[in-house]
C-alpha cells in the first residue's frame, strides 16, 4: 500500500534567516517554524531536496511511502566512533547480544556516520583522538574546555549546520526503528534530525554510556528514550544533567556475550596457552594501543618474581602489547629469568584473563569491566585525563584493586600477593566478582526490546514524513534546540 503526504512549502533564504534570528531572540515558538538555507543548497534560484528510499517526492510535492507492517524485522542502528577501542567493543557487544537473544527479529548495523557521511572534523575523529591522547595536556584541555554547556552546544550546533543533511542521509539509508548511541558525540545531531523530521516519538533513541565514572556532559541528552548507565555514579550525574528517572537505567557496561558467558577452566587454558601450570600469573596490558608503562612494569616484574634465595621464579608474566609492535619486539628481545608470554593484539582476551591471577592495566573502562567479570584483582597504573580519572576510585573504593604508577612498587606488590599475602589477593578477587555485572549487555537489549513491544504497531503514517529538512537548518534553530 502507498500513501501520499504533502511536503511543507519551500522558503527563500531571507525568510529562513529572519525566522532563525527571531526564534533565537523570541523564544521557542518562533524557532519551531524556522528552517535555514545555505548556499550549498541553492543552485540558480532552486535547491536540491534530500530524497531517500523512505519516500519518493512526486511532481506535485507529495511523498510516496511504502506501508510498513508491525511484524517486520526491526532495524537497529548503533552509532559509534573509533575514538578508543571501547566504543566499537560496546557496539559490537550489543549487536551480538541482539543476535543471540532475538535472532532475525532485529537487523543491527554498527556505523560511524561521521566518518561515512560527514566531513572534517567528524570524519577524522579517530586520528584526532589518537593524536590528542599522545599529548595528554592537549586532551585534558579539550575535555574540560568543552564541558561547559554553552561551549559544546555551540560547536555541536555548528557541526549540525554543516553536516546535518549528510547525517540525515546516513540515517535514512538504514531506516532505523531503534538508534543506539555508544559515543558522546552521536546524540545531538541525530536527535535534531529526528526532531526536524517529526520522528522523535516514532524512533526509539537510547544512549549506552561507556565511561564507568567520569563522563563528559555531551553523553547526556534529555531527548533520549533511555540512558543506560554503567554505574550508580553515572546515574546520579545523569539525574543532575536533567534526565528523568524513567529515562535512566543502571545495568553496567556492555561486554561481548562470548566473554560474559564463557565457562573456562584455568588448568586447561594454561595448557592450551603453553603457560606454566603451577606458578601464579600476572597479566600486563596497556589497552589496544599498548599505552602506559608496560615495558617498565614488565621488566620490574621480571626482577621481583624471581626469588634470589630459592634461585627460581615465584610467578609468571603475560604481556599484551596490543597494536604496539615496537613494544612487542622490544620485550621479545629481552632475556627473562621468569616464564613470560608476550603477545601483540589478541582477540580472545577472555582466555588470557581466565588463565591469570591478577592484572596490571591502565584505567580503561572495558578492561576494568572484563577483569571484574573474571574476578581479577586490578592494579591500575595509568589513566587518560578526563574520562578515565574516575575509574581509579571506582576500582579502589570498591576494594577490587589498587592504584600504583611506579613500576617497581607495582612489581613488589604483585610479588607479595604471590608470596606471603595470598589472603589479600583472594579478598580483592572476591570484591571484583561482587562489583562485576556480566549480564549488562543482555539487560540492555531486553529493555530495548520491551520498549519496542510497548510501542503501537507501526502503521503507514508512522513513517510518513514531510520534506521539512530539505535544506540545512539555520544556526539559530540549532542553538534553541
Amino acid at each position: 500500500m502507498v500513501m501520499s503526504v504533502v511536503s511543507k512549502p519551500r522558503r527563500w533564504i531571507p525568510e529562513a534567516l529572519l525566522q532563525g534570528v527571531l526564534a533565537y531572540y523570541g523564544g521557542v515558538e518562533g524557532h519551531r517554524q524556522a528552517r535555514g538555507f545555505s548556499r550549498a543548497d541553492v543552485r540558480d534560484g532552486d535547491y536540491r531536496p534530500v530524497t531517500d528510499d523512505w519516500g519518493k517526492e512526486n511532481e506535485d510535492g507529495s511523498v510516496e511511502l511504502a506501508q510498513l507492517g508491525a511484524n517486520r524485522t526491526k532495524n537497529v542502528l548503533v552509532l559509534m566512533s573509533d575514538t578508543g577501542g571501547g566504543h566499537r567493543a560496546s557496539a559490537e557487544a550489543i549487536r551480538d547480544a541482539f543476535q543471540l537473544e532475538f535472532g532475525d527479529e532485529y537487523r543491527v548495523f554498527v556505523k560511524d556516520l561521521g566518518k561515512e557521511h560527514a566531513g572534517w572534523p567528524l570524519n577524522n575523529m579517530d586520528k584526532t583522538y589518537k593524536f590528542l591522547i599522545k599529548h595528554v595536556r592537549l586532551w585534558k584541555m579539550a575535555f574540560h574546555g568543552t564541558s561547559p554547556r554553552w561551549v559544546h552546544c555551540l560547536y555541536l550546533a555548528a557541526l549540525a549546520y554543516f553536516y546535518a543533511r549528510e547525517v540525515e542521509a546516513g540515517l535514512m539509508e538504514y531506516k532505523p526503528d531503534i538508534i543506539i548511541s555508544v559515543h558522546p558525540l552521536m546524540q545531538h545531531i541525530p536527535l535534531w534530525v529526528l526532531k526536524w523530521q517529526e520522528l522523535q516519538n516514532k524512533v526509539i533513541f537510547v544512549t549506552v554510556i561507556t565511561d564507568l565514572n567520569t563522563c563528559h556532559p555531551t553523553w547526556f541528552h534529555n531527548g533520549v528514550t533511555r540512558c543506560y548507565c554503567p554505574s550508580e555514579e553515572v546515574s546520579k550525574r545523569a539525574s543532575l544533567e536533567g534526565l528523568e528517572p524513567s529515562q535512566i537505567c543502571t545495568f553496567g557496561l556492555p561486554i561481548r556475550p562470548s566473554f560474559c558467558r564463557a565457562v573456562l577452566n584455568k588448568g586447561c587454558l594454561r595448557k592450551e596457552l603453553e603457560m606454566d601450570l603451577q606458578l601464579p600469573a600476572v597479566l600486563v596490558m596497556g589497552g589496544g594501543e599498548g599505552m602506559g608503562p608496560v615495558k617498565e612494569t614488565a621488566m620490574a616484574l621480571g626482577e621481583s618474581l624471581f626469588d634470589e634465595k630459592l634461585g627460581k621464579p615465584i610467578g609468571q608474566i603475560v604481556v599484551i602489547c596490543g597494536r604496539n609492535q615496537f613494544l612487542e619486539s622490544t620485550l621479545q628481545s629481552i632475556e627473562w629469568r621468569v616464564p613470560v608470554k608476550i603477545n601483540g593484539f589478541v582477540t580472545e582476551i577472555e582466555k588470557w584473563m581466565a588463565a591469570c591471577d591478577c592484572i596490571i592495566t591502565k584505567a580503561g573502562p572495558g578492561t576494568i569491566a572484563e577483569a571484574l567479570i573474571r574476578g581479577l584483582p586490578i592494579v591500575l597504573n595509568d589513566f587518560i585525563p578526563g574520562q578515565e580519572v574516575g575509574n581509579v576510585p571506582y576500582v579502589v573504593d570498591n576494594g577490587a584493586g589498587v592504584f600504583s604508577d611506579n613500576p617497581k612498587e607495582t612489581a613488589s606488590l604483585v610479588a607479595r600477593w604471590f608470596g606471603s599475602d595470598r589472603k589479600e589477593l583472594k579478598k580483592l578477587s572476591g570484591n571484583a566478582l561482587k562489583l562485576a555485572q556480566p549480564n549488562a549487555v543482555f539487560d540492555i537489549v531486553w529493555d530495548i526490546h520491551k520498549l519496542v513491544q510497548k510501542q503501537r504497531p507501526l502503521s503507514p503514517s508512522s513513517y510518513s514524513f514531510t520534506l521539512s529538512f530539505n535544506c540545512r537548518p539555520g544556526l539559530c534553530d540549532l542553538l534553541v534546540d
